[in-house]
């Protein structure tokens, strides 16, 4: 059984559902029963044709589900027949779906959380982690996105801006996180640069590209983190790097600045550099006060105490921190690093070994910890 083939062929069979004049509650509850279906059965007696078996599974399964519900009886005489089994035509409505589900009955954030959960294959804990919050409390809110949108039409596609965040959010989940989905928010923001002119669409693209372009020096072959200053940097992508640029600069030309574009060109400075010690961290510290003023963001506020660490100083980098609501992902280790950096090895450990307890994944959280032992090795 191929799970990876079912995750890909959810976001096209809900869609066919949702066209067929399903709500979305109700369509993804089926696709879901149709993807427990297909686990049970698929083994034993695989489909020739999987997209047209999981479309006429999951039509019957919401249709079971109207017929007992009356409130549904209205619109159940008004849904066309059921799909015919067969082979389904092999469309890509990723994107589409995105769109749809970036409804104006919803609020932003509610909009990518419900799109990241049933689109982009996230857990609410994965969501919530990204959003800063408790897990209960994105639960709460994708389920009030839910009841939300139970019984809308879906047939007015939502706006730009909560399509891009939703991508920019799948992205960092498949790059840093547990589940691998950088490369398909790439095609699928790739897709929307190729039917949307717009600046911050190529901003978002590039930054993928700059950031995609150095995942093979990311990782030792034991699996453990490089951070991005022991890098090997023959092993960055210097094709990816060049096409990142140059949609970049074509941006900036427009002179429309947003955050994307802002943080492609922090990337670009990183790459941009021959060796670590080379980078132009006092241009980053800028791209970040521009950053700041755009979002308003704690993260992008922790990021620039370490630009400013590495432009001015540890003890400016320190002082950068002040304020910074400590519960902030990454903020111990970033206080560990500054520390470490102004010659105190006592904290810095001390701050590595809480930074790892706290740490969302399995490799940042071994990183961690080797930072503090190795610390703590040097003290004894």
């Amino acid at each position: 059984m191929d799970e990876v083939l079912l995750r890909s062929l959810t976001p096209s069979v809900l869609t066919v559902l949702v066209r067929r004049g399903a709500d979305f509650a109700a369509a993804e509850d089926a696709v879901q029963d149709a993807l427990v279906e297909a686990l049970r059965v698929w083994a034993a007696d695989p489909p020739r044709d999987p997209k047209g078996w999981l479309v006429t599974v999951a039509w019957r399964k919401f249709l079971d589900a109207a017929r007992a519900d009356t409130a549904r009886r209205r619109r159940e005489d008004r849904v066309e027949e059921e799909p015919a089994p067969g082979p389904a035509r092999p469309v890509d409505d990723t994107l589409q779906l995105y769109f749809l589900c970036a409804q104006p009955s919803l609020t932003p954030a509610s909009a990518v959380a419900l799109t990241l959960r049933a689109v982009g294959g996230l857990t609410t804990r994965q969501i919530a982690q990204a959003y800063l919050v408790p897990e209960a409390t994105m639960a709460q809110r994708i389920s009030r996105a839910k009841r939300t949108v139970a019984g809308v039409r879906f047939d007015q596609p939502g706006n730009v801006a909560t399509v891009l965040r939703v991508l920019y959010l799948v992205f960092n989940e498949g790059y840093s996180g547990d589940v691998d989905l950088a490369a398909e928010a790439i095609r699928l923001t790739r897709q929307l640069a190729g039917v949307i002119d717009h600046p911050e669409v190529a901003g978002l693209l590039a930054l993928m590209l700059l950031h995609h372009a150095r995942r093979a020096a990311r990782t030792a072959p034991d699996g453990s983190l490089v951070p991005l200053a022991e890098q090997d940097r023959g092993l960055w992508d210097t094709e990816l790097i060049a096409s990142g640029v140059e949609i970049l600069q074509a941006a900036l030309a427009r002179d429309r600045l947003g955050e994307y574009q802002a943080q492609a060109a922090v990337a670009a400075l990183h790459a941009d550099a021959p060796a670590a010690e080379e980078t132009d961290w006092v241009q980053i510290v800028e791209w970040y006060d521009e950053l700041a003023r755009l979002t308003d963001s704690p993260v992008v506020r922790l990021n620039r105490a370490v630009a400013v660490g590495e432009a001015d100083g540890p003890r400016a980098g320190l002082a950068a921190l002040d304020g910074l609501d400590t519960s902030i992902p990454r903020y111990t280790a970033v206080a560990a690093y500054l520390h470490e950096r102004d010659g105190d090895p006592v904290t810095a450990a001390q701050l590595y070994a809480e930074a790892a307890r706290k740490a969302s994944n399995l490799a940042e959280r071994d990183h961690l910890t080797r930072q503090a032992a190795r610390l703590n090795r040097t003290v004894q």
